[in-house]
This record gives structure tokens, sequence and C-alpha cells, in this order.
């Protein structure tokens, strides 16, 4: 036990302070409560959809805990953009020379990884999401993410799935799960507008859990990325 305890401070002695905290967090205990759970609700806006080739342009998050959203703890960055793709500028809006605030990949990951701590991280069709994180990290010499990751497609899937309403085989888009629920789309296509649309869908859809009195974490988390 004492050797593995070394063997994992050697291992992450040459990491810097930030991910060294973070990582330490996953040592506590996860709550067993749905309800007792920080969920981080996170979006990315990129350069385009080639994992090797393009980049994050925004990261956009919004804390879901005690079935509320926490909208004052909220999460936006802007990354400099070393690289521009003008045919996706039409879908997330950014412009390369746009005047807000923008952090270096490595500065943006610190404060995204200083905001998500041991959070259940949630994304619509997270694999993406996840993927675009992971491959910034790589960049920057640091290790994936630790965080059990949901998606709300698979989520939304699951709690229709029960009533036989839902195709099977379709993969949902945000749009049509958000229409659905008849949610406001004048935010799409915005990190942050994107996390807050997502949260509310985790929302209603946690909704149908809370039902079940029994249900724990572990249960929901059946269906992690």
């Amino acid at each position: 036990m004492i050797f593995d305890w070394f063997k994992k401070k050697e291992k992450y002695s040459d990491l810097p302070d930030f991910w060294r905290e973070y990582s330490d967090k996953f040592e506590k205990k996860r709550p067993e409560k749905i309800e007792d759970t920080r969920f981080v609700v996170f979006d990315t806006e990129t350069t385009g959809f080639d994992f090797d080739d393009d980049r994050i342009l925004s990261i956009g998050a919004v804390n879901v805990q005690n079935k509320s959203i926490e909208i004052k703890d909220n999460f936006e960055i802007f990354l400099q953009q070393d690289k521009f793709n003008p045919e996706t500028v039409q879908i997330h809006g950014i412009i390369r020379n746009e005047k807000v605030n923008k952090l270096s990949e490595y500065e943006a990951l610190q404060k995204f990884i200083e905001y998500i701590e041991d959070s259940v991280l949630v994304a619509h069709h997270a694999g993406f999401d996840l993927k675009m994180i992971n491959n910034a990290l790589n960049r920057q010499g640091l290790p994936k993410l630790k965080n059990s990751i949901l998606d709300t497609a698979v989520l939304y899937k699951k709690t229709r799935i029960i009533s036989n309403f839902i195709d099977r085989e379709k993969i949902y888009s945000l749009d049509e799960i958000a229409e659905a629920y008849n949610f406001d789309l004048s935010d799409r296509h915005t990190a942050s507008g994107d996390a807050y649309i997502t949260a509310l869908i985790l929302m209603r859809l946690l909704g149908k859990y809370y039902k079940s009195k029994d249900l724990r974490l572990k249960d929901l988390l059946k269906y992690k990325v």
C-alpha cells in the first residue's frame, strides 16, 4: 500500500501543481446520492471536427447540484486562435480577431481543470468534447481527464426506451431534444449557451431518475462514457 503511494507520487512528480491537486481530489469517496453530486455540464466550440488538426476555440460550463443549475457558478473562456477555419465561423460566430480576452491552450486547460475538480462531467455527444479536451491535454504534456463523464444523448435514449417511444438506433441532436422539451434555442452554438441548454436537458432527465427513491449515483454512472 505504501509502495503504491510512492509510485503514485513519483508518477505525478513532474506534473504542475494544479494537476496534482486535481488528481488528489479523486482519492476521496464520491457521494452516493445524485442530489449530493456536483455535475459540471460543458461544451466546446472548435475550428472543426478533425481531432488531430482542429483546435478548441472556447469552453463553456455550468454547475448542476442539488436539483438546480447554479447559474452564478459558470465558466466561459476563449482560446487564442492559432488555427482558423472561416467555414465554421458561421456556426459558432467566433471570428479570429474578436475582441475578447483569449488564453493560451495551456492556460485555458488549467482554468478548466481547476473549475471541474472531481465533478461528474456531462456533455451532449460527450465523446467529441472529451477527445478534443484530452488531445489538448496531451499536446501540453498532461494526462487525460480523470472525471466520470455522462452523455445526455445516451441518458435521453435510456429514459425513453422504457416507454418504447424512441428509435433505439437514432442519434438525437441537442436541437431535437431541446425542441422536444420546448427549450429556447436562441443561444445555440456558443459554448456557454450549449452548456446551459444541455444542463436544462440534464435536469429534465434527472427528474425521471429522482422518481426512483433507491437510485444512487453508481446506477447513473452505468451509462458513463
